[in-house]
């Protein structure tokens, strides 16, 4: 016996399947659906309840959680059994847009559910580990009863009521990091495969990070990752994209690693700052097209 919740996991993809062991390792009671039923075997010998329907699964625990593929994937496991989720609360971390969370937040609230839509900012195995959290927004009711069982998933960060938000924070945080990852491909492929281990551990990780601060605006006028002129001024910026660009067609980069620096060039540009940008930044653009 236990006096921690129950708590219902519908599907068991990778992130799925860490959800639930995380909430087995803490002690809620935990019952599994997968429309691959297999994939409830490992969490079953650990202890999950595999349940044979979605209803089922609905019916077995007022906490539910869906991480499935896709909002379509929600529509169709949640509009067959509406009559189920009177009373419940469905937290919902399949990743998608706005205006999708809002349609299925009215829905859900409209068939008697309390809903929380969720953005998951991390990787399976950050799971339950404290770098690990949870963008939450929706019903501030729910979000408050159910924080102590959230937090065993991750961190919990509510951004608002409005139940897009959480989505709408997600796509802006993976924005950034796609944003970056793009930026260190080309880094390393610059830099070439036989020093591009300790060229990122060494140097760049170092120099991402202390370039963070850039982000924090030093005043209500300059926008979030806007360099300071006098810092850094655009005709010198101009110069050196143009550097990078020349320097990384004489090492064979190939000018699809170089669409990232494509928005910076063409703001340089339009402050009249970068004519020595134009041409390149039309090559470019035209062989990323291709």
């Amino acid at each position: 016996m236990t006096d921690k919740p129950s708590v219902t996991i519908i599907g068991l993809g990778s992130m799925g399947q860490a959800l639930a062991n995380a909430y087995l390792e803490a002690g809620h009671p935990t019952t599994v659906w997968n429309r691959t039923a297999a994939k409830a075997d490992a969490l079953v010998a650990r202890g999950a309840t595999r349940a044979a329907t979605v209803s089922d699964a609905l019916w077995a625990s007022d906490l539910v959680v869906l991480c499935v593929l896709d909002y379509a994937a929600v529509d169709g496991l949640l509009a067959p059994n509406a009559d189920m989720l009177r009373g419940r609360v469905l937290v919902n971390l399949t990743n998608g847009q706005p205006e999708q969370a809002r349609r299925t937040g009215e829905w859900a609230t409209a068939q008697g559910a309390e809903y929380l839509d969720g953005g998951i900012m991390a990787i399976p195995s950050m799971i339950g580990t404290p770098e690990a959290f949870i963008l939450y927004s929706g019903s501030q009711t729910a979000f408050d009863r159910y924080q102590a069982a959230l937090e065993v998933l991750a961190v919990p960060n509510f951004v608002g009521t409005d139940a897009g938000l959480a989505a709408l924070n997600d796509l802006a945080l993976l924005s950034g990091m796609y944003g970056t990852i793009a930026g260190a491909r080309h880094a390393t492929a610059l830099i070439g495969p036989e020093r591009a281990a300790e060229f990122t551990t060494s140097l760049l990780i170092p120099w991402l990070q202390a370039m963070a601060n850039v982000l924090a605006p030093s005043s209500t006028e300059r926008e979030a990752g806007d360099i300071p002129s006098e810092e850094s001024p655009l005709d010198m910026q101009a110069i050196a994209l143009a550097n990078i660009v020349e320097a990384s067609r004489s090492e064979g980069v190939g000018e699809d690693l170089l669409a990232h620096l494509l928005t910076p060039m063409r703001d340089i540009i339009a402050a009249g700052e970068g004519d020595v940008l134009t041409d390149l930044v039309d090559a470019i653009g035209k062989e990323i097209r291709s």
